[in-house]
């Protein structure tokens, strides 16, 4: 321990006796690591703006459904429903965790507004989820589901443009009954929301959930959504209920491996992630390296007297190695303190951006910081000019001692 102080303290001395060479390396990696902390942050508050918008929308946390439904339900959606109550959510250590626990009847047909008929995907939801679910879900025009308008629905911005309605006007709903049968019911329209993804907005609409049973037919739903207070405790609640659902005809499904848009983007954003990563880590690598063995070659001298006096080769390599450490922890250090404090002055003004593919609508972007982003940005910093100072204290160890005396001279 001891001989590692004198070490940094030597190599600290170095540092401070190069100040210019030590400042461009130092600045180096500061300014990579400002760079990969800005960019991942951005990246992660995409993820997180992403998932949280996907989960409130459409999907909740976990979604409770007869075993199969996620799969054959689309076909044959009548023999996977839902009795009115799921004892097993109404009671449990996993309650605490739970905002929410909302009916949703999933089906399909035809609506027509004058001559235009078109395809849809509705929904049945209880008009009192808005409270829970309401907030990607952006009304547009009009007003949100509501008890006293059992009548009224909602539209996808992008079917309403393509039927051509207003707030107001009255369109019929065709849909298969259970019964292999046909219904109709004539309804109002009360609004028009966007969420964010613009395919599902061009074809979804939302109706309270008895109408939709009377149009249908039906009892029940066909899944039962769960709301967390905390998306980190997705795998918990998922476990418990697990156990709990274990003896019934029920399955959970958390809503990762129902967010194929959202794992794709992660998927995605990520290589580009690590590409930036390797790319900032080349850059460091480079530049350290190249300011250790300048400092090598300035301190052959130093070098040869220092092992004359009884330094062995190990302890040569050992001090460059330090003095590379200190480089990166210090420019590691300052760029994570400075990028923290960017990524939290530009997310107080906010980054207007226009809507990416596949979405329906433009954002204020942000940076979001985690403590894995930075720890992972400093250790970045460290460990690539670790690297990069091997090479130079390698060389450094291996001179002769003859050799390194004769330079100066």
């Amino acid at each position: 321990m001891k001989a590692l102080q004198i070490d940094f303290f030597l190599a600290y001395r170095n540092i401070v006796g190069q100040k210019r060479r030590s400042a461009i390396a130092v600045g180096a990696t500061a300014f990579g690591i400002i760079a990969l902390i800005l960019a991942t942050g951005f990246v992660e508050w995409i993820f997180w703006g992403m998932r949280e918008g996907t989960i409130d929308s459409q999907l909740g946390h976990i979604q409770i459904s007869r075993p199969g439904y996620q799969e054959a339900g689309k076909a044959d959606p009548y023999t996977y429903l839902l009795p009115d109550v799921i004892p097993e959510l109404e009671s449990g250590n996993e309650r605490r965790q739970i905002k929410a626990v909302v009916p949703r009847l999933s089906f399909g047909g035809l609506i027509s507004h004058g001559d235009t008929t078109l395809s849809f995907i509705g929904d049945g939801v209880t008009p009192q989820e808005q409270v829970f679910f309401g907030k990607s879900l952006q009304i547009l025009a009009g007003q949100n589901l509501s008890v006293d308008d059992p009548k009224g629905i909602i539209l996808g911005a992008g079917l309403g443009h393509n039927l051509n309605v207003n707030i107001g006007d009255k369109v019929v709903l065709l849909a298969s009954t259970a019964s292999r049968g046909v219904n109709a019911v004539e309804v109002t329209v009360r609004g028009l929301f966007s969420t964010v993804n613009k395919s599902y907005d061009d074809i979804a609409l939302r109706i309270p959930i008895e109408t939709a049973r009377k149009l249908l037919r039906v009892e029940g739903s066909h899944i039962w959504v769960v709301l967390l207070n905390d998306t980190e405790k997705t795998d918990t609640v998922l476990q418990r209920l697990h156990e709990s659902l274990q003896k019934s005809d029920f399955e959970a499904v958390p809503w990762y491996l129902l967010a194929d848009f959202y794992s794709k983007t992660v998927a995605l954003f990520t290589k580009q992630i690590h590409g930036l990563k390797l790319i900032i880590a080349l850059i460091i690598i480079l530049t350290i390296s190249n300011a250790m063995t300048m400092s090598v070659m300035g301190r052959i001298g130093e070098i040869g007297t220092d092992m004359a006096l009884g330094a062995r080769r190990i302890d040569v390599l050992r001090r460059f190695l330090s003095e590379g450490i200190l480089l990166g922890g210090v420019g590691g250090l300052m760029g994570v303190t400075i990028g923290v404090g960017l990524a939290a002055v530009i997310s107080s003004i906010g980054i207007p951006m226009p809507p990416p593919p596949g979405m329906a609508r433009g954002y204020t972007g942000e940076i979001l910081v985690t403590w894995n982003i930075a720890f992972e940005s400093f250790l970045l910093a460290v460990g690539t000019t670790l690297i990069a100072s091997i090479y130079p204290a390698w060389k450094a160890s291996r001179m002769q001692i003859v050799d390194a005396l004769r330079h100066n001279r």
